[in-house]
């Protein structure tokens, strides 16, 4: 199945499967429903015309889409045709000099994402950025500084921080469900056939940034499973890379030999995590596993494999819905386990509400850090590798 059948696939699975907040409360906790805390509006530049038209701005009662910006033009007709904004830039660099704009939406190349962020904070602008946060421990620290240094709020839009089984994951753990949560597991899988990989790797003839893109500089979709439900730190890591003899790995910006990367962590907690990242097998989509000496809860997958939360004395099969946690106007699934509407709402909340976001830089650098610790661990054979904190020093 291609990924893109087997993610639409997926979306009718969760749409089938969800059932009253009601239903489950009794096991964790009560869903409270969205509620308005300001009539204020907050004004949203949005640049990245590919994956930026995923997230519905427009569509919060909060948020007004102020302009757009795409340096490829008939991606910046997609941003007008999706947000209905007139304002449009035909460069970050000239957005961020409107003085109308409070915040940006940065769904730009991988690559770019520290620098980008860095020119948007530095023009006072706060920042919810595609993933990952940056790709080298230099930019980390580089944006830990930039944050601390301009107050502004920055928050990474890692879906997988809100896919709903996540958020059931998080309320488990919260609520004790687990007991010790001694063992977690997550993949992400994005194959390619050649017309895709053809459609990703290259504009115009020449190569984009995804061109021999490591897979472990892409970790944040698995470590999110584990670091966004019990807040724990990725502390050691040894990391195994797979790689063949296509041309892509022999010549690439990254000078990176793999497809697949396959690391074992080491939490603060002392707790074994596996993670894996690939781009060459017969796999698809993002899934975990956690495991409680009481409970455990499972991922569906694209081999088949159920949704399912197990209990000491039964096992659910039923995804809960979280629809009402949003304003009635985001109640809609448009992408990554219904998580785009879920960040969407964070980051405007956080906004008004004057406060760090859910998923804010601190943890944005704990779900990427560890994959540039764990890429470098494969170059030298499975090294187990001590993974720097980039936390905040009370």
């Amino acid at each position: 199945m291609e990924r893109r059948a087997f993610l639409a696939a997926a979306t009718l699975a969760l749409a089938g499967s969800a059932i009253s907040a009601g239903a489950i409360e009794d096991v964790i906790g009560v869903i409270e429903p969205w509620t308005p805390v300001s009539d204020a509006k907050i004004r949203i530049g949005v640049v990245g015309g590919g994956f930026g038209c995923s997230f519905h701005w427009h569509q919060h009662p909060n948020c007004v889409v102020e302009a757009v910006s795409d340096l490829i033009p008939e991606r910046r007709d997609r941003l007008v045709q999706t947000f209905g904004c007139g304002k449009t830039y035909e460069s970050l660099e000239k957005l961020i000099l409107d003085p109308a704009i409070d915040a940006v939406a940065l769904f730009t190349g991988a690559p770019d994402h520290p620098r980008h962020t860095k020119l948007c904070m530095e023009a006072g602008k706060h920042v919810i950025s595609a993933c990952p946060a940056c790709l080298t421990l230099e930019d980390a620290a580089m944006l830990k500084e930039l944050k601390e240094r301009t107050g502004l709020i920055y928050m990474t839009a890692e879906t997988s921080y809100y896919r709903w089984e996540t958020i059931t994951a998080r309320r488990m753990h919260a609520a004790g469900l687990f007991g010790d949560l001694v063992y977690s597991e997550a993949e992400y899988y994005h194959p390619m056939n050649q017309a895709e990989r053809d459609a990703l790797w290259y504009r115009d003839g020449k190569r984009t940034w995804r061109y021999g893109y490591a897979p472990m500089l892409y970790p944040t979709h698995s470590t999110a499973f584990l670091v966004g439900v019990t807040g724990d730190r990725l502390t050691k890591v040894s990391c195994i890379g797979w790689g063949d003899d296509d041309p892509a790995l022999k010549d690439n910006v990254y000078d990176n030999p793999f497809f697949n990367e396959t690391g074992m962590f080491l939490t603060d907690k002392g707790k074994p995590f596996r993670c894996n990242v690939g781009w060459k097998l017969n796999a698809h989509g993002e899934r975990a596993q956690w495991f409680g000496t009481k409970a455990a809860l499972y991922m569906p997958g694209s081999g088949g494999q159920p949704y399912a939360m197990q209990l000491p004395d039964k096992t659910i099969a039923e995804l809960p819905n979280y629809f009402q946690m949003l304003p009635e106007s985001m109640r809609k699934d448009t992408g990554h386990g219904a998580s785009h509407p879920f960040l969407t709402n964070e980051f405007i909340m956080a906004l008004l509400e004057k406060r760090e976001p859910a998923t804010n830089l601190y943890e944005a650098l704990a779900f990427c850090v560890p994959g540039i610790v764990a890429h470098e661990s494969s170059k030298k054979g499975g090294e187990q590798l001590s993974i720097p904190s980039f936390d905040k020093v009370n």
